[in-house]
């Protein structure tokens, strides 16, 4: 329920949008190569992607969240002249600093791992053309695109558009760099 709340709020959108595009953009850049190239998507390579995506999302999450709720500490701690550098982190504020960032690291690891392996595990197990894990990543980031126009005051098709061509881009990049 709180997370839901936290969702609705847009407290925690950006660690969801964020992890669902990143987990998105590694599985196609990572697997697009052995899927055009005649191969299927399979569990392993899902798994080993969403590993890579799970991984890189939580450090790159945890550090950018921490470093930037850290800052607005030190800015308070300015402002309300305290004489010792830091002095704010080690009061509760710097304890709800830590679990906030900690759930954001966690809202975006598991949106990243899920962006990555589900289309990747859809192609492995459902009958259907080779490259279905690319065409669902797409519409998945279509659909993440309408969405982030509606909750910005956007235009869905415009959004929808724009995250599915460079979805397109970066799935044309790793065919270029065939790294799995």
């Amino acid at each position: 329920m709180r997370m839901r709340l936290a969702l609705a709020e847009g407290r925690l959108l950006l660690s969801f949008v964020l992890g669902l595009t990143d987990g998105i953009l590694n599985a196609l850049v990572l697997a697009t190569a052995t899927i055009l190239r005649g191969g299927h998507a399979s569990i392993e390579v899902g798994l080993k992607v969403a590993t890579v995506a799970l991984v890189t999302a939580i450090f790159a999450v945890y550090v950018a969240q921490y470093s930037e709720l850290r800052t607005q500490l030190a800015r308070a701690g300015r402002q309300l002249n305290l004489t010792s550098r830091g002095r704010l982190a080690t009061t509760h504020l710097g304890r709800a600093v830590i679990r906030e960032a900690l759930v954001a690291t966690a809202v975006a690891g598991t949106a990243s791992f899920s962006g990555s392996l589900l289309p990747l595990l859809a192609g492995a197990l459902l009958p259907g053309p080779s490259w279905l894990p690319l065409a669902i990543s797409l519409v998945v980031l279509g659909l993440l695109g309408a969405g982030i126009g509606s909750v910005v005051g956007g235009s869905p098709p415009r959004w929808s558009g724009a995250l599915m061509i460079g979805g397109a881009l970066v799935a044309a990049l790793g065919y270029q760099l065939r790294i799995v």
